[in-house]
């Protein structure tokens, strides 16, 4: 392993200065908590006794007299997403091999897992990035028993592990291990599948021909398989030393996941108080974790929306994060995958040609990645250049694959597909953004262009239907935030948007709305902040004011109009998103959301100085 590379030790001592006081006040919650007895005994005898009322015989005779570890199980199990189906069976498997470790498992709650590719261009998507703090309180309120000695978090996509992951980080001292099902089987390309949906936009195809080709991509149970939010978690669960090592992308229901089940349950309890290696995930994720997990979303272009998401996950832990940190970091890190949106490949592809086992290894080699972390797995990441596989029945691991399966997918350190990271801070006079500029072809990276100016998606998609876009333009969608209308992901623009680029016309979107990490082909400065909802500059600009969009610069600006500084903001009118699917009951989410850069979370600060 190469010494580290000095930027990101300087980075990562810099996260640990601004956060000393916040982690200090973090850390005393673990210091206060003595795991060296089993937690439910702290409790009244009546309070245990409902702790085991519902349990198997064997479990029950345990909880009551025994000194096993109690695991709790949060999990976010549903069947209408195919990527949480595979949980249904997950509390069966994890019972039974706590048992054979000496545990009891317990399933403690669940949480929601919403689908933003079920509410994409709906109104349900503006409950989605609130749907992250919902499962950290519904994580939460499972963990309030305060009956359990280590926790099992099961939970996949987009706001659900980052949900998960900060409701468990509010409870420093019990360790925690994340519990991934895995991707389906790849089925229509992903590329195909958008080449299909950017038709339908211009309505060469039916909707008929539009649902097969969906259908034959999203097919079986199991993460969508592009490289979106959903597989940028797995991958920073993996680098943040979260996961059993290599676990992320090996496909569910095969008798290789079982066995990573099995042995996540089993690490669980051999990592709680009552025994010789206490693992708190308080003290798993640190600042180290948390630059590994920047480092690891550059080297491998990953989700823009984790550019909200970390910094929300960072200051559960107590550490303080922006947009900063992200671009410097980005800057040292070469790009070394090519996986759809930023590739054709798929992550089943990515897995097969090396996978995690592989990156990491590239990485720390390159002095790019904390090795020294805690991690589930043991001491130090060393682990997780490893990979799992089955010796008859027996799990083992072995060392990652010598060299990339495929190097049209997967590539050292020494032979990067990009010097710098995939992901890039954007400001200037619009404030400040997130670029994926890795899905971005190269002559269209910088667009300079007179704006239109739309308050709503459904306006852009009734302009192009009109042909008002057929034009060299920046499309700038505003009152997108946080506090206007819950940030909800723009995604159905994509199609759109692509086809105008496509028919030769200069086209960028400012948005202070969400993309995820198939945000796709086009030039977009997204999570804008300050948002126009509080005043921000975007909300200033006009239709033909012109707009300059330098994702290779990273300069977000608008050519200054003669009476800009005496501009008012425009006013949103935000009556359509307080009614209905729900809505009412997340006003208070919105209007206490912090800006984008922080996390855009409802919470306040957990630990204030």
């Amino acid at each position: 392993m190469a010494e580290l590379n000095s930027t990101v030790a300087q980075v990562t001592e810099r996260i640990a200065q601004r956060s000393a006081k916040r982690r200090r006040r973090y850390l005393d919650l673990i210091d206060a908590y003595d795991p060296t007895k089993p937690a439910r005994v702290k409790l009244a005898e009546a309070n245990q006794a409902h702790t085991s009322a519902g349990c198997a015989v064997q479990d029950k005779i345990q909880l009551l007299g025994g000194k096993w570890p109690s695991i709790g199980i949060v999990t976010a199990y549903n069947d209408m997403l195919s990527a949480h189906a595979p949980y249904e069976r997950f509390p069966d498997v994890i019972r039974k091999a706590a048992r054979e470790a000496g545990a009891v498992a317990q399933v403690a709650g669940g949480v929601p897992a919403m689908c933003d590719g079920v509410t994409q261009g709906f109104e349900g998507m503006e409950l989605s990035l609130f749907s992250r703090d919902a499962i950290a309180l519904s994580t939460a309120v499972s963990l309030s028993h305060a009956t359990f000695d280590a926790a099992l978090l099961l939970g996949i996509c987009d706001k659900i592990v980052p949900g998960l992951l900060i409701g468990a980080l509010r409870f420093p001292w019990l360790p925690a291990i994340l519990v991934p099902s895995g991707p389906m089987p790849s089925g229509l390309p992903n590329k195909e599948k958008a080449a299909r949906r950017q038709l339908f936009a211009e309505g060469k195809i039916g909707r008929e021909d539009l649902l097969k080709a969906e259908a034959e991509s999203y097919h079986a149970p199991g993460t969508c398989t592009f490289y979106g939010t959903a597989n940028s978690n797995q991958m920073m669960m993996e680098m943040m030393g979260l996961h059993m090592p290599s676990a992320a992308f090996v496909p569910p229901n095969t008798p290789l996941r079982d066995a990573l089940t099995v042995a996540a349950t089993k690490r669980a309890a051999a990592i709680t108080g009552l025994g010789k290696d206490y693992r708190p995930i308080g003290r798993v994720v640190d600042e180290k974790a948390i630059v590994n997990a920047m480092i690891g979303l550059m080297a491998t272009g990953g989700s823009t929306n984790h550019f909200i998401h970390l910094p929300a996950i960072a200051l559960a832990a107590g550490i303080e994060i922006n947009w900063d940190d992200f671009a410097e970091l980005s800057r040292v890190t070469p790009l070394l995958a090519r996986i759809y949106p930023n590739g054709s490949a798929d992550v089943n592809h990515f897995h097969d040609a090396g996978g995690m086992a592989l990156l990491v290894r590239e990485l720390l080699d390159a002095g790019l990645l904390h090795g020294d972390i805690v991690t589930v797995g043991g001491d130090g990441l060393a682990a997780y250049t490893q990979e799992p596989f089955l010796a008859g029945e027996a799990l083992s691991w072995r060392d990652a694959l010598a060299t990339s399966g495929d190097e049209g997918v997967l590539r050292g350190a020494s032979k990067p597909f990009a010097n710098d990271g995939g992901l890039r801070l954007m400001s200037g006079g619009l404030g400040r953004a997130c670029v994926k500029v890795s899905a971005v072809a190269d002559d269209k990276r910088v667009v300079e262009a007179p704006a239109l100016v739309f308050d709503s998606q459904a306006e852009v998609q009734a302009a192009f239907k009109r042909g008002d876009l057929d034009r060299d333009c920046v499309l700038v969608v505003r009152g997108q935030g946080p506090r206007a209308n819950g940030m909800p992901e723009l995604h159905k623009l994509m199609p759109l948007i692509g086809a105008l680029q496509d028919r030769g016309f200069k086209i960028a979107l400012v948005t202070d709305g969400r993309l995820s990490g198939a945000s796709g082909k086009v030039l977009s400065a997204i999570h804008v902040t300050p948002e126009a909802a509080e005043g921000g500059p975007i909300a200033k600009v006009r239709d033909g004011d012109l707009i300059r969009v330098d994702g290779e610069a990273g300069v977000l600006e608008v050519l200054t109009p003669a009476d800009w500084r005496e501009r008012a903001p425009s006013q949103l009118d935000l009556a359509g998103h307080a009614r209905g699917v729900g809505r009412e009951l997340f006003a208070l989410f919105r209007q206490n959301a912090c800006s984008a850069e922080r996390g855009g979370s409802a919470f306040p600060d957990y630990d204030p100085l």
